[in-house]
């Protein structure tokens, strides 16, 4: 069987994230694709963000948090009370915006052993972290770039 990996139909692993993904652009989340579920897969869980933003901003920036994703569809975000909030202080997607060069965005995909974690609309990328532990069966990573 093949390991657990997240990978998306709009751009590949490693390249260019298109423009219309962008924060000061349509800002519409890219389509996520889930693949090789471990057995025992409940849910899923994703979590987005820029690690490069530290040296700009000096905090890893969070773009996007999404949990309870079930296993039968995929990032079908239309359950409003399972998604985080970003670091643009809003509910739901926030697309790449760079400040000052290309960044690299990271997309970590969780498997999980429960249907919900049962977190209220809005929550943070440490409670995500948090109730995830210990759930966590597999997790996998796509990353992008983008340059402002």
């Amino acid at each position: 069987m093949s390991e657990f990996s997240i990978t998306s139909t709009d751009f590949k692993e490693g390249e260019e994230i298109p423009k219309k993904f962008g924060y000061k652009f349509e800002n519409i989340p890219p389509n996520i694709i889930f693949s090789s579920l471990p057995e025992k897969t409940k849910s899923l869980a994703l979590i987005m963000d820029d690690p490069d933003a530290k040296a700009a901003v000096g905090k890893i920036w969070v773009h996007w948090l999404v949990c309870d994703i079930s296993i039968n569809q995929n990032l079908d975000i239309s359950l409003e009370k399972s998604v985080g909030k970003t670091d643009f202080g809003e509910i739901g997607y926030g697309g790449p915006a760079p400040p000052d060069k290309r960044h690299t965005y990271i997309f970590k995909g969780y498997a999980l052993d429960v249907k919900s974690l049962n977190l209220k609309l809005g929550y943070s990328k440490n409670d995500l972290e948090q109730v995830m532990n210990g759930h966590i069966l597999a997790q996998s990573k796509l990353t992008g770039t983008f340059i402002p």
